[in-house]
C-alpha cells in the first residue's frame, strides 16, 4: 500500500483543488442550466485501491468532504455524502465483481478491469454520491422533482468529466 500513497495524495489534491478553484464558480442561474452542478472529487474515493481498509476510506472520504463544505459553506452536505459514498463503495464492489475477481493491490479503473466494467461502477458510485447530496441538500420529499433533474443533469455533466480523467490521466496503481 505504501507504493500507492503518493498517486493517492496527489489525487486528492488536485480533485481537490480542481473542484473548488474551478467547478465551484460554474453556477447557472436560469432556465434547465440551473440544474448543473460538476461534482468531480467522488473520483478521489472511486479510485482508491481495492484493499483500502473500510474505516480508512470512510476517514478520508470524512476529511475531503469536510475540506469541500468548508469552501462551499454546506455545513456538512458534502461530508455525508463523501462517506456515504465511501461506505457504498465495498457493496458495490461486491456486486459488479469480474468474473476473474480482484487483484486487491490495484486500484479499480478501466486499465485494469475494462471500459465497461470501470463505466458501470464509476457511474453507479457517481449516481449514488449525487443523489444522496441533492436528497439531503433538500432534505424533503416535496422536492423530488428537483432532486431528481440536479441528480440527472448533475450526473451527465460530472460523469462526462470523471471519463475524461480517466481516458487524459489513465491512473494506474
Amino acid at each position: 500500500m505504501s507504493s500507492n500513497i503518493l498517486p493517492n495524495v496527489w489525487r486528492f489534491v488536485v480533485l481537490m483543488l480542481f473542484q473548488i478553484l474551478v467547478l465551484q464558480g460554474i453556477q447557472f442561474e436560469s432556465g434547465f442550466w440551473k440544474y448543473l452542478h460538476p461534482i468531480i472529487y467522488p473520483l478521489f474515493i472511486i479510485l482508491l485501491p481495492i484493499k483500502t481498509p473500510v474505516p480508512l476510506v470512510l476517514f478520508m472520504s470524512f476529511c475531503m468532504g469536510l475540506l469541500i463544505d468548508n469552501f462551499y459553506n454546506s455545513f456538512g452536505l458534502h461530508a455525508s455524502a463523501s462517506v456515504f459514498t465511501a461506505y457504498a463503495r465495498s457493496f458495490v464492489l461486491n456486486i459488479i465483481e469480474p468474473r476473474g475477481g480482484y487483484n486487491v493491490a490495484h486500484i479499480p479503473s478501466a486499465k485494469r478491469y475494462s471500459m465497461n466494467w470501470y463505466m458501470k461502477y464509476s457511474a453507479i458510485m457517481l449516481l449514488g454520491h449525487l443523489l444522496f447530496y441533492f436528497s439531503m441538500e433538500a432534505f424533503a420529499p416535496s422536492y423530488i422533482i428537483n432532486i431528481l433533474l440536479n441528480t440527472f443533469f448533475s450526473f451527465i455533466v460530472s460523469y462526462l468529466l470523471i471519463m475524461f480523467y480517466q481516458i487524459i490521466f489513465d491512473p494506474q496503481d
